[in-house]
């Protein structure tokens, strides 16, 4: 193969977001346009929450102030601990449960939620020190947390989510003017 092979290759090559994980997207979550995440699932069950490529935070240049993992007084998804093969002691999460607020440097604030049902396996400590890996690898290094759902709802966990086809179409009539 010459280089100029090896390059188009490399350029067609998915990434192992693309390769090893399903994207599912909550658009407009709780009523707020545009605050979509994206859950990313893996054969294995263990789902991955990020930010969808459309959410506010990640628009128009915005720069993050804060990231808190503590939803109230007495819960602080910090203090999650699991252990053993069954994953034993983490925190059951909803659907709508909070998982963190982010601040922008303009005081917006943003709920991030599980989007799904599972046990929280854990939480992205990173980006509280380095909330720039938020903007600017929201999939890989910026994700939110990691959830296992129950092994009973692994299948049925994406009926409330929706596909990456689903996603774009919607994404593209929101770009549409809409008449007036």
């Amino acid at each position: 193969m010459d280089c100029e092979e090896q390059k188009d290759a490399e350029a067609k090559a998915p990434s192992v977001i693309d390769r090893y994980y399903t994207r599912w997207y909550r658009a407009d979550m709780k009523g707020k346009t545009c605050e979509d995440h994206c859950i990313l699932q893996h054969s294995n069950r263990i789902c991955v929450v990020t930010l969808a490529e459309t959410h506010p935070i990640l628009q128009n240049g915005r720069t993050i102030k804060s990231i808190n993992y503590r939803i109230s007084e007495g819960c602080s998804r910090l203090n999650n601990k699991v252990s053993g093969k069954s994953k034993r002691g983490g925190q059951f999460l909803t659907d709508f449960a909070p998982l963190c607020r982010i601040t922008c440097s303009d005081e917006t604030e943003y709920t991030i939620y599980s989007c799904i049902r599972g046990r929280l396996l854990e939480v992205n400590e990173n980006i509280l020190n380095t909330p720039s890996l938020l903007l600017e690898k929201p999939s890989t290094d910026g994700y939110i947390a990691v959830i296992l759902p129950k092994f009973e709802e692994s299948k049925s966990i994406t009926e409330n989510l929706l596909s990456r086809d689903e996603f774009e179409s919607l994404v593209s009539k929101r770009a549409q003017p809409q008449p007036s």
